[in-house]
């Protein structure tokens, strides 16, 4: 039964590393962070946040993604790329918001649950894992 939760943990844990880094190197290798900053700022222009704001948005949540991805998909300080993962959804959420009141969840809300699920599983049962890993060799 073990097994199961393991094998469980790890793909979810990865899916969302795999989301998140993928999105993060979209935003940074092939949309640019000077293309990434136009569109956001003409969505978010209209209520007068300054650009430089908008341009520290645009970086944070570019590398966080892709960074805390890579970390996720290995299991390495995964408490906290997920944290950081977090503040991302909160910062993306607010800018949507900001943007267009009615956008579409559909973006970040399976996002969300999959950090929530890694959140609140056991740590225990996330064995295949660097951090798991580099536990061990500290008990012995």
């Amino acid at each position: 039964m073990e097994l199961n939760y393991a094998i469980a943990v790890v793909t979810v844990r990865v899916l969302a590393g795999v989301l998140f880094f993928f999105q993060g190197y979209d935003k940074i290798f092939n949309i640019g962070m000077r293309d990434l900053r136009e569109t956001l700022s003409t969505g978010i222009n209209q209520k007068k946040l300054p650009e430089s704001v908008i341009g520290f948005i645009a970086v944070y949540t570019s590398w966080v993604e892709l960074i805390a991805g890579f970390l996720l998909i290995i299991g390495f300080f995964k408490f906290f790329a997920i944290s950081l993962l977090c503040l991302n959804i909160l910062i993306v959420t607010v800018g949507f918001s900001m943007s267009k009141p009615m956008w579409d969840n559909n973006l970040v809300f399976i996002r969300l649950v999959l950090l929530i699920f890694l959140l609140v599983v056991p740590q225990h049962w996330d064995v295949i894992s660097f951090d798991h890993l580099f536990q061990l060799s500290k008990l012995r």
